[in-house]
């Protein structure tokens, strides 16, 4: 698209990206759609019969207008509602239908808003009638099912797994066995480690849709993103915005960061939609004469066209299942708000804040305006931040109270005049980034007639440590975070006992332990931005103490569904008050991850090898509630501990291991992709294939995680014990050795304690 002109859009349908289907209960649906220009949008939600075939009488209905956040780009989230108090209801198929009426009074149907001569036929449905549609969550836990899943990047390696969840629900056959809802717990886009031909396509694409270029503060002036191509950002990301990405000999990583508006905004159009992707990219020859740099262009655009080979089907996925997001730090920049370190390197920077603030502002457009509708209904915060944001893009980046009001919403902390560097509060004990009482809040939950969803904003509410150095791990919630985000809501329910709770943590509550050795180890080495030093709850033990007794003084059982490691595993914790040993609870933690960004290191660990080398033992640990504080002990200290330290309570981390995986044969076929992603081997070696057992799928079946690209599904069966039930999590993945079959991989466990050594 480069030296071409606004010529493009011509060829493009009125909708860029969506339907995206988001917040969906019994008394109201929302719908987020991203159009190329301004129109007043009506959705509709209709029953339907014989099992979704065919659509009957219209439920609910609702219109917005589009908000204008650049000359050709146009954004709303519209909510439908019941006219007559009438409210949906479970095991039954429901269909939506949207029509746009444009400034010239002409009206479009879906199927014409999704059409152009670049796309003259697109499917968003999965049936005859081409209508999106979506079941709601049942009455029973047995009939529930939740998909959930992580970090996806554009270019990297592997297949894209969330296509797998077009086939999941084009072969379900059963209404009840049809997944419900998806969360996707974090870096749904990634504002560092972007690929140099994904920045070379999507700045130019954001500049176009905004109809302006964004004056970006830098040192003593101002340049436009065109004045920062792809591949020489490295310098100015690092000293001038100071993101630590790039540091530790890791400039790549920076090299092609987002910095403007609009290249937040077209990356997540280009996430989720097919639309605007280019036909071609230019030869790595004609940008550089460099032959590294040529290598990882001619890499990354050969996982980017995988990536967008699969886009109509991710497409399909979204507009036909409710989706919730929250983010983490990737959305934004790798080790955002890591610790205080970090907050003062950026946010103490003009460049710095800006881009933090356009990562913060297209977060709040195009995922948490679906997930928490009510916050931008009229009169809301959530409606000024929209207000605010046209004005910005109306004056084309150059309205002082627009971008202070963006900044007010969002929760950029003011900047103290002494030391140009951000605002803290002190609060008991910690530091915690200033809040203005106008601020946006990203945490919500999500509540069903069988399960509570409790999602947490690990990211803009830590709590720093007040007297320890600036790189010290934080809090992932601070004390009032804590209470507000977690304690309240679980208070909230505590006496419906029907209900399963839920917590997503995007950051791993526990990970395997020998991250913990390597956390540990560089902590004391100072280097805690190469790992990610900080991001795990059981680094700081007197914050991982705090969040054990609050989850687990308020329930027996509970789940937790998280992200961000780049591999999948299942893991149980039994937790037993010592002066009431007879009712203990137990956390089943469910990671997924990653949609697409597999590693040497993550499929080494997905293989035997990890089991044979560094295999998970049983971890124990005691803890105390006042101060929160624990200690991890061996099992054969854990009786002499107790009798000698009196702890207030003790438990137990078991890994549950995977069973052998099973076949999905109704994978779509995309057995073209093969060749461009499956290894070869060189002839006047192949001889040597028979010996090579590290190919065999025997070796490559480990037992405790799914490191490669991954999605996962929850449901339950009840057990033969009464009121309990086993939780399986199923973890489908392609196969390393047929890339075009796609298993998976099971991981069963149940809420019955288990204390024993």
């Amino acid at each position: 698209m480069n030296n071409q002109t606004v010529s493009f859009l011509d060829n493009l349908p009125i909708i860029l990206a969506g339907p995206i289907l988001k917040h969906t209960d019994s008394k109201s649906v929302t719908v987020l759609v991203v159009l190329k220009q301004a129109c007043q949008v009506v959705l509709k939600v209709y029953d339907t019969i014989d099992d979704g075939e065919r659509l009957n009488n219209c439920l609910l209905i609702g219109q917005r207008y589009t908000v204008a956040l650049g000359k050709h780009l146009h954004v709303v989230a519209v909510t439908a509602v019941s006219g007559n108090g009438e409210n949906l209801t479970s095991h039954r198929i429901y269909a939506y239908d949207l029509e746009f009426t444009l400034p010239n009074k002409t009206t479009l149907s879906l199927e014409q808003a999704l059409s152009s001569p670049r796309f003259p036929y697109v499917s968003i449905s999965y049936f005859q009638h081409q209508k999106p549609t979506f079941i709601l969550p049942p009455h029973r836990l047995e009939d529930l099912h939740i998909i959930h899943a992580s970090c996806r990047k554009p270019q990297g390696h592997g297949f894209d797994a969330l296509p797998i969840l077009d086939s999941l629900i084009a072969t379900t056959k059963q209404i009840r066995d049809r997944p419900q809802q998806l969360f996707l717990t974090g870096d749904q886009i990634y504002g560092d480690d972007v690929a140099d031909a994904f920045l070379w396509y999507a700045s130019p694409l954001g500049d176009t849709l905004l109809g302006w270029e964004e004056q970006l503060p830098i040192g003593q002036t101002d340049r436009t993103p065109q004045e920062l191509p792809a591949g020489t950002r490295a310098t100015i990301a690092t000293v001038n915005a100071g993101f630590t990405a790039g540091l530790h000999n890791k400039s790549e990583k920076v090299s092609s960061h987002l910095f403007s508006l609009g290249e937040y905004y077209a990356a997540y159009i280009l996430a989720w939609s097919p639309v605007c992707w280019p036909d071609t990219f230019p030869d790595a020859h004609t940008i550089t004469q460099d032959p590294d740099v040529i290598k990882f262009w001619q890499e990354s655009v050969k996982y980017l066209r995988q990536f967008m080979a699969t886009l109509p089907q991710v497409r399909r996925v979204l507009a036909n299942i409710p989706t919730y997001t929250i983010f983490d730090d990737h959305d934004v920049s790798d080790d955002w708000n890591l610790n205080q370190a970090w907050c003062l390197r950026v946010l103490g920077n003009p460049l710095g804040r800006r881009v933090v603030q356009n990562a913060l502002l297209a977060y709040a457009v195009f995922q948490a305006w679906g997930n928490t509708p009510e916050r931008f209904a009229k009169g809301e915060n959530g409606e000024n931040l929209l207000k605010a944001a046209a004005a910005w893009s109306h004056f084309q980046g150059k309205n002082e109270n627009a971008e202070k009001a963006i900044a007010r919403y969002v929760g950029i902390p003011s900047i103290n005049p002494h030391t140009n560097l951000p605002n803290f509060v002190l609060e008991d004990g910690v530091f915690t980034l200033e809040r203005d009482p106008q601020v946006l809040t990203w945490n919500y939950t999500v509540t069903s007639n069988c399960h509570q969803v409790i999602v947490l904003d690990t990211r803009t509410w830590r709590g720093y440590p007040a007297d320890a150095k600036p790189i010290a791990p934080p809090m992932l919630l601070s004390p009032s975070a804590m209470q507000q985000q977690l304690q309240a809501p679980l208070q909230q329910t505590a006496h419906h006992q029907h209900l399963t709770s839920f917590v997503i943590a995007p950051t791993n509550v526990f990970g395997l332990q020998v991250i913990d050795w390597i956390h540990h180890w560089q902590l004391k080495r100072e280097k805690v931005f190469s790992t990610d030093v900080g991001d795990a709850w059981n680094i700081h033990f007197p914050a991982l103490a705090r969040l054990l007794t609050t989850l687990c003084e308020q329930r027996q059982k509970l789940v937790i569904l998280s992200g961000d490691i780049h591999y999948s595993c299942t893991a149980k914790l039994s937790y037993t008050k010592t002066r009431n040993p007879q009712q203990p609870s137990v956390l089943v933690q469910l990671t997924a991850s990653a949609l697409k960004n597999e590693e040497p290191i993550t499929r080494i660990i997905h293989t035997k090898l990890k089991n044979w080398l560094l295999p998970e033992k049983k971890r124990y640990w005691i803890g105390w509630n006042q101060p929160p504080n624990l200690q991890e002990i061996s099992a054969r200290k854990l009786r002499h501990h107790q009798a000698k330290n009196h702890p207030d309570w003790y438990c137990l981390l078991e890994w549950i291991p995977k069973q052998n995986r099973r076949n999905f044969h109704q994978l779509t076929d995309i057995s073209g992709l093969v060749p461009a992603h499956k290894p070869t081997i060189n002839p006047k070696w192949r001889w040597l294939e028979p010996f090579m057992f590290w190919r065999s799928r025997w070796f490559q079946d480990g037992r405790e995680v799914v490191g490669v690209n991954n999605i996962a599904s929850v449901h339950f069966d009840l057990t033969e014990v009464e009121n309990d039930y086993q939780v399986i999590h199923d973890v489908y993945w392609f196969d390393s050795i047929c890339s075009n079959q796609v298993v998976y991989s099971r991981f069963t466990t149940n809420f019955r304690p288990n204390n024993k050594s």
